[in-house]
């Protein structure tokens, strides 16, 4: 029986007693969940009928007005284009806060963009790095990262605490990260994880891009066939996407001192390790931030969110943009997975972009200024 597992993402995280999300083609259901009754595993039906679930979500774009940015709409999922667009927009409309440049290309070919976000008060100042859309699929993620810029940009007079922000920090946010997975994901199959690029030897596409960072690659946790969904890749960075961000992190490890990964779906905050049982050195300063930051997004609408360790929260996984970012200097690095727990997954609703969006936003806020009140 084929099925697109979707939590966890690897078959090796299941063990006895693990919630499994599991997505299987209509025909395959008739099979499978008499199989299901013998095993006497207890199973609930979340989305009956996907594919309307899928309709529902995108069929309503043509009528939409896609055009005007001044009515930018951030309660809606955008394409990769729409998210260019205002990407350079911004760029234009909100020089003096907002820089865009690219850190390379795609496999395809497409340039990865970035925003600099932050008022260019002095010479050297710290920076965050944001990247949201890692996996194609989690739409939430890069949802968020406009998210915030807005936030930032409109709140920026008003709000001291935003004010404190972007006039000590850069923020690096790439709204992006897994441009032509984004676009696959569109265009051809919404729930595409990995990256683009061909094998030669199958003809599957693409690598899970938080699979091929060069830290304790491909051991535990990722996969080395080139059709599952967590292939760690022929090498580390042999994705042109990872490789190009991991180089403008290298260059940049002694000003960057957070880094924030966003996916879904689980309602959690990890922090490092991811490949290995053991606890970082400055545990008790990220445990402090993740735990005061899982607090203020919970003061919002009351919704709880795991934090911890990324391997015993959630599960082993060598090769991560997070557990690479901490072993090459950056002492802040945080992984969130977004809303929900599995009702919806990774169709999440537009109605719950606005929610999940601003609950994040305090969280994020709260790390930013715990960053600044220096505990290392």
């Amino acid at each position: 029986l084929q099925v697109d597992l979707w939590q966890p993402s690897s078959p090796f995280h299941i063990v006895e007693g693990t919630v499994t999300d599991v997505r299987v083609p209509q025909n395959t259901s008739r099979s499978l969940l008499p199989y299901l009754q013998q095993a006497n595993i207890q199973y609930t039906i979340l989305i009956s009928d996907l594919q309307k679930a899928i309709e529902n979500q995108t069929g309503l774009r043509s009528y939409r007005n896609r055009r005007s940015l001044s009515g930018y709409n951030y309660e809606v999922y955008h394409s990769l284009e729409e998210i260019q667009g205002w990407m350079h927009h911004l760029n234009k409309t909100h020089s003096e806060l907002v820089h865009m440049f690219s850190v390379g290309k795609s496999y395809e070919g497409r340039p990865l963009f970035v925003l600099k976000l932050g008022k260019r008060s002095r010479p050297y100042k710290k920076a965050v790095w944001i990247d949201c859309g890692i996996h194609a699929r989690e739409w939430i993620g890069p949802a968020f990262c406009q998210w915030f810029v807005k936030e930032a940009l409109q709140t920026y007079q008003t709000d001291p605490a935003m004010r404190k922000m972007l006039t000590q920090l850069y923020f690096y946010i790439m709204p992006v990260f897994n441009v032509d997975g984004y676009h696959f994901s569109w265009t051809n199959d919404r729930f595409w994880r990995k990256t683009r690029s061909k094998n030669t030897r199958l003809r599957c596409h693409g690598v899970d891009a938080n699979r091929n960072w060069k830290v304790k690659w491909c051991d535990e946790g990722a996969s080395f066939h080139p059709c599952d969904d967590t292939y760690c890749g022929p090498f580390p960075e042999s994705e042109p996407e990872v490789k190009a961000v991991a180089h403008f992190l290298r260059k940049h490890r002694k000003q960057i001192k957070a880094y924030l990964s966003f996916h879904a779906y689980a309602q959690m905050l990890l922090y490092p390790y991811s490949y290995k049982y053991a606890t970082i050195p400055n545990f008790s300063c990220v445990e402090s931030a993740a735990y005061n930051a899982v607090n203020a997004l919970q003061s919002a609408y009351g919704i709880r969110y795991r934090y911890g360790p990324a391997s015993s929260t959630l599960y082993v996984s060598s090769g991560s943009s997070m557990d690479w970012a901490y072993k090459n200097g950056i002492p802040y690095a945080f992984a969130f997975e977004l809303r929900d727990t599995g009702h919806f997954g990774f169709l999440l609703p537009e109605t719950l972009i606005k929610p999940t969006c601003t609950e994040t936003m305090l969280a994020v806020k709260n790390i930013t200024l715990h960053l600044l009140k220096k505990c290392h």
